[in-house]
Protein backbone atom coordinates (compact mmCIF):
# COMPACT_ATOMS: atom_id res chain seq x y z
CA UNK A 1 0.00 0.00 0.00
CA UNK A 2 0.86 3.39 -0.68
CA UNK A 3 1.53 6.32 1.97
CA UNK A 4 -1.88 7.94 0.99
CA UNK A 5 -4.84 7.74 3.29
CA UNK A 6 -8.50 8.67 2.36
CA UNK A 7 -9.05 12.27 3.41
CA UNK A 8 -11.95 12.38 6.10
CA UNK A 9 -14.79 14.06 5.07
CA UNK A 10 -14.88 17.54 6.92
CA UNK A 11 -17.89 19.31 5.25
CA UNK A 12 -20.23 18.34 8.45
CA UNK A 13 -17.89 19.77 10.74
CA UNK A 14 -17.18 22.88 8.69
CA UNK A 15 -20.97 23.24 8.16
CA UNK A 16 -21.49 23.32 12.35
CA UNK A 17 -19.08 25.75 12.44
CA UNK A 18 -20.17 27.89 10.12
CA UNK A 19 -23.48 29.17 11.94
CA UNK A 20 -20.74 29.55 14.64
CA UNK A 21 -18.09 31.19 12.90
CA UNK A 22 -19.85 33.85 10.38
CA UNK A 23 -20.35 36.54 12.66
CA UNK A 24 -16.57 36.74 13.63
CA UNK A 25 -15.42 36.19 10.36
CA UNK A 26 -17.85 39.01 8.64
CA UNK A 27 -17.59 41.41 11.88
CA UNK A 28 -13.67 40.76 11.60
CA UNK A 29 -13.66 41.92 7.74
CA UNK A 30 -16.03 44.67 8.25
CA UNK A 31 -14.18 46.40 10.78
CA UNK A 32 -11.54 46.36 8.43
CA UNK A 33 -12.74 47.43 5.02
CA UNK A 34 -15.64 49.62 6.43
CA UNK A 35 -18.13 48.47 3.65
CA UNK A 36 -20.61 45.91 4.15
CA UNK A 37 -20.99 44.81 0.59
CA UNK A 38 -17.17 43.89 0.77
CA UNK A 39 -17.06 42.25 3.51
CA UNK A 40 -19.69 40.19 2.33
CA UNK A 41 -17.57 39.11 -0.54
CA UNK A 42 -14.65 38.81 0.90
CA UNK A 43 -16.87 36.76 3.50
CA UNK A 44 -18.35 34.21 1.00
CA UNK A 45 -14.66 33.54 -0.59
CA UNK A 46 -13.56 32.73 2.94
CA UNK A 47 -16.06 30.10 3.65
CA UNK A 48 -15.66 29.11 -0.40
CA UNK A 49 -11.04 28.42 0.16
CA UNK A 50 -12.58 26.94 3.75
CA UNK A 51 -14.56 24.37 1.53
CA UNK A 52 -11.62 24.23 -0.59
CA UNK A 53 -9.39 23.05 1.63
CA UNK A 54 -11.47 20.88 3.11
CA UNK A 55 -11.59 18.51 0.11
CA UNK A 56 -7.68 18.87 0.00
CA UNK A 57 -6.90 17.53 3.53
CA UNK A 58 -8.11 17.76 7.23
CA UNK A 59 -7.61 21.20 7.89
CA UNK A 60 -7.64 22.76 11.85
CA UNK A 61 -11.29 23.54 11.69
CA UNK A 62 -12.10 26.52 14.40
CA UNK A 63 -13.27 30.38 14.22
CA UNK A 64 -9.54 31.53 14.41
CA UNK A 65 -8.90 29.40 10.86
CA UNK A 66 -11.63 30.83 9.30
CA UNK A 67 -10.46 34.41 10.26
CA UNK A 68 -6.68 34.00 8.87
CA UNK A 69 -8.49 32.82 6.06
CA UNK A 70 -10.43 35.95 6.38
CA UNK A 71 -7.67 38.15 7.13
CA UNK A 72 -5.64 36.39 3.81
CA UNK A 73 -8.79 37.14 1.14
CA UNK A 74 -8.61 41.11 2.63
CA UNK A 75 -4.89 41.25 2.18
CA UNK A 76 -5.18 39.82 -1.35
CA UNK A 77 -8.24 42.25 -1.84
CA UNK A 78 -5.67 45.05 -0.89
CA UNK A 79 -3.36 43.82 -2.86
CA UNK A 80 -5.67 44.09 -5.85
CA UNK A 81 -6.29 47.28 -5.10
CA UNK A 82 -2.65 48.39 -5.09
CA UNK A 83 -2.23 46.57 -8.84
CA UNK A 84 -5.20 48.39 -9.94
CA UNK A 85 -3.80 51.96 -8.81
CA UNK A 86 -0.47 51.26 -10.29
CA UNK A 87 -2.23 50.65 -13.54
CA UNK A 88 -4.61 53.64 -13.34
CA UNK A 89 -1.44 55.35 -13.11
CA UNK A 90 0.28 54.13 -15.96
CA UNK A 91 -1.83 54.87 -18.37
CA UNK A 92 -1.10 54.96 -22.03
CA UNK A 93 -0.87 58.81 -22.01
CA UNK A 94 0.35 58.32 -26.15
CA UNK A 95 -3.59 57.46 -26.89
CA UNK A 96 -4.99 59.62 -24.08
CA UNK A 97 -3.40 63.01 -23.65
CA UNK A 98 -5.07 63.95 -20.63
CA UNK A 99 -2.97 64.33 -17.24
CA UNK A 100 -6.07 63.96 -15.16
CA UNK A 101 -6.63 60.25 -15.93
CA UNK A 102 -3.39 59.61 -14.38
CA UNK A 103 -4.32 60.75 -10.88
CA UNK A 104 -7.13 58.75 -9.84
CA UNK A 105 -8.21 57.01 -6.31
CA UNK A 106 -8.16 53.33 -6.34
CA UNK A 107 -11.00 52.86 -4.08
CA UNK A 108 -13.22 55.19 -5.81
CA UNK A 109 -12.19 53.90 -9.37
CA UNK A 110 -13.39 50.23 -8.30
CA UNK A 111 -16.87 51.94 -7.34
CA UNK A 112 -17.18 53.96 -11.12
CA UNK A 113 -16.26 51.00 -12.76
CA UNK A 114 -18.74 48.87 -11.13
CA UNK A 115 -21.52 51.20 -11.72
CA UNK A 116 -20.54 51.63 -15.22
CA UNK A 117 -22.47 49.47 -17.88
CA UNK A 118 -20.93 46.27 -18.93
CA UNK A 119 -19.72 47.55 -21.88
CA UNK A 120 -18.12 50.26 -20.53
CA UNK A 121 -16.58 48.47 -17.55
CA UNK A 122 -14.99 45.49 -19.90
CA UNK A 123 -13.80 47.84 -22.51
CA UNK A 124 -11.82 49.63 -19.88
CA UNK A 125 -11.00 46.47 -17.74
CA UNK A 126 -9.56 45.09 -21.06
CA UNK A 127 -7.37 48.69 -22.39
CA UNK A 128 -6.40 49.93 -19.49
CA UNK A 129 -5.90 47.30 -16.12
CA UNK A 130 -5.35 44.30 -18.52
CA UNK A 131 -2.73 46.17 -20.90
CA UNK A 132 -4.61 45.01 -23.91
CA UNK A 133 -4.33 46.94 -27.49
CA UNK A 134 -7.36 48.37 -28.57
CA UNK A 135 -7.32 45.40 -31.56
CA UNK A 136 -7.21 42.52 -28.96
CA UNK A 137 -9.76 44.59 -27.24
CA UNK A 138 -12.04 44.46 -30.20
CA UNK A 139 -11.47 40.70 -30.84
CA UNK A 140 -12.36 40.08 -27.20
CA UNK A 141 -15.34 42.27 -27.27
CA UNK A 142 -16.24 40.82 -30.78
CA UNK A 143 -16.09 44.05 -32.32
CA UNK A 144 -14.65 46.11 -35.01
CA UNK A 145 -11.48 47.86 -33.97
CA UNK A 146 -13.25 50.99 -35.28
CA UNK A 147 -16.35 50.73 -33.08
CA UNK A 148 -13.90 49.46 -30.06
CA UNK A 149 -12.23 52.83 -30.29
CA UNK A 150 -15.48 54.52 -29.86
CA UNK A 151 -16.63 52.28 -27.10
CA UNK A 152 -13.83 53.18 -25.71
CA UNK A 153 -13.60 57.18 -26.27
CA UNK A 154 -17.54 56.97 -24.44
CA UNK A 155 -16.57 54.94 -21.89
CA UNK A 156 -14.23 57.08 -20.96
CA UNK A 157 -16.33 60.03 -20.81
CA UNK A 158 -18.74 58.01 -18.68
CA UNK A 159 -15.80 57.43 -16.15
CA UNK A 160 -14.61 60.54 -15.66
CA UNK A 161 -18.55 62.12 -15.43
CA UNK A 162 -19.34 59.04 -12.63
CA UNK A 163 -15.75 59.61 -11.23
CA UNK A 164 -16.14 63.17 -10.73
CA UNK A 165 -19.82 63.06 -9.88
CA UNK A 166 -18.82 60.68 -6.95
CA UNK A 167 -15.62 62.55 -5.75
CA UNK A 168 -17.34 65.92 -5.54
CA UNK A 169 -20.36 64.25 -4.00
CA UNK A 170 -20.70 64.40 0.29
CA UNK A 171 -17.72 62.39 1.77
Amino acid sequence: MSGTQPVPDSGPALLSLYDEALPEVYGYLLARCGRRALAEDLTAETFLAAVQACRSGSPPLSTGWLVGIARHKLVDHWRDLERLDRKLRLLDTDEVDDPWDAELDALLAREVLDALSPQHRASLTLRYLDGLPVAEVATVLGRTEQATEALLVRARHAFRRTYTALEGGPA
